[in-house]
């Protein structure tokens, strides 16, 4: 078996997209909500979203104003 090698495994393509994250990195997670009090994201949303195709993406951009003004009710300042 000499000079023989293993096939290189098969790299999984990262999606690419053109939404763009909401991340402010201001990274710290309101524990009343559960949301960043940066983008507004759950800790799960923020995890899955660089994997997340455009849909996903969109579906998490759209609850965020509200989750900010709630945020804001609860005195955390959003950019």
């Amino acid at each position: 078996m000499s000079g023989l090698r293993s096939p290189a495994p098969l790299a999984v393509p990262v999606p690419t997209s053109t939404v763009t994250s909401p991340c402010t990195n201001i990274c710290r997670i309101h524990a009343p909500t559960g949301w960043c009090e940066g983008c507004a994201r759950s800790i799960p949303e923020i995890t899955v979203w660089s994997k997340a195709d455009d849909a996903t993406r969109l579906d998490i951009l759209a609850r965020l104003p509200e989750r900010r003004e709630q945020l804001a009710e609860h005195g955390i300042f959003i950019a």
